[in-house]
């Protein structure tokens, strides 16, 4: 990793600087990719909600002279042995799942873009002459700087339905987090009101039910519940926080970008970057008003 010592915060100079910097805030935009989106503008209102400024959703002056760098925009990755040794397959049935020993990273593109919070397309344009299937030990890429901050204990989680949002607040209403959330598919399993944290659990198991996915042949034919062991690639991906109604919960996903873009089948889902800080954010009693 380079070394950002003597760095001096300073302004994004562009889209892309500016989700990195939202980033360091905690305020996530999605995959950061450089490209404008709801998400982004999502993550600009966070920003301006947190600083006191119009909420326009735009970088538009205000925002730009509010919003710095505080580390370099990028960084380097080295590549260890450890993460190549690490990659297997996902299966892709069920079955094939539930007998895998673990649901690690199937590609060392997917690992780095989920430990950077970064788009593989972004990580190809920044590395132009990697080969992602054939990278050594000790290859150094260039990546995001978009590590956030230290985690603090939130007070309340707010999740926005229509917004399709999760914010974290401290015990004086100062914003923590924000983060795009995918919701339910079918508006009446939706859980409005105030719900409360159960249980923290970092890399989940999950157990599928045939009965909760009637559309898969699959599911079908099997018949009956299958256990599927923990790993970012897990249906849950990498942290559950189960809530005070029975089946439902705020978790990651093995597909981040299509969090806030797809719907799941009741809970709320984060990318595993996102549901991993939110899990360290929040203890069991932790207040989650969801709504409309």
């Amino acid at each position: 990793m380079e070394d950002s010592s003597g760095f001096q915060p300073r302004p994004a100079t562009n889209l892309l600087e500016a989700q990195v910097a939202l980033a360091q805030r905690g305020i996530g935009s999605g995959s950061v990719d450089g490209v404008a989106g709801a998400q982004t503008e999502g993550a600009f209102r966070a920003f301006q909600f947190q600083q006191g400024l119009e909420e326009s959703g735009r970088r538009d002056p205000d925002t730009t002279k509010a919003l710095l760098l505080l580390r370099p925009p990028f960084k380097r990755y080295v590549v260890s042995q450890e993460d190549l040794s690490s990659l297997r397959p996902v299966p892709d049935t069920w079955l094939g799942k539930s007998e895998a020993p673990r649901l690690g990273y199937a590609s060392l593109l997917e690992l780095v873009g989920e430990r950077t919070q970064a788009h593989p397309h972004l990580l190809q344009r920044l590395n132009p002459g990697v080969r992602w299937d054939a990278v050594a030990a000790g290859t150094e890429l260039v990546v995001p700087d978009t590590e956030f901050p230290t985690p603090r204990k939130a007070a309340l989680i707010r999740i926005s339905l229509a917004g399709r949002y999760l914010r974290a607040y401290d015990s004086s209403g100062n914003l923590l987090a924000h983060f795009p959330v995918s919701i339910g598919r079918v508006a009446e399993k939706r859980p409005v009101g105030a719900l409360s944290v159960m249980v923290c659990v970092k890399d989940p198991n999950y157990t599928f039910d045939p009965a909760v996915f009637p559309e898969s042949e699959e599911g079908k034919q099997i018949g009956h519940k299958l256990m599927i062991p923990p790993g970012p690639n897990n249906p849950v991906g990498v942290a559950w926080i189960g809530l005070n109604r029975p089946g439902y919960g705020i978790h990651g996903t093995p597909s981040p970008e299509q969090v806030g873009r797809t719907e799941s089948h009741g809970c709320f889902r984060l990318a595993n970057w996102n549901a991993d800080y939110l899990r360290r954010m929040v203890g069991v009693g932790t207040p989650v008003n969801v709504e409309r």
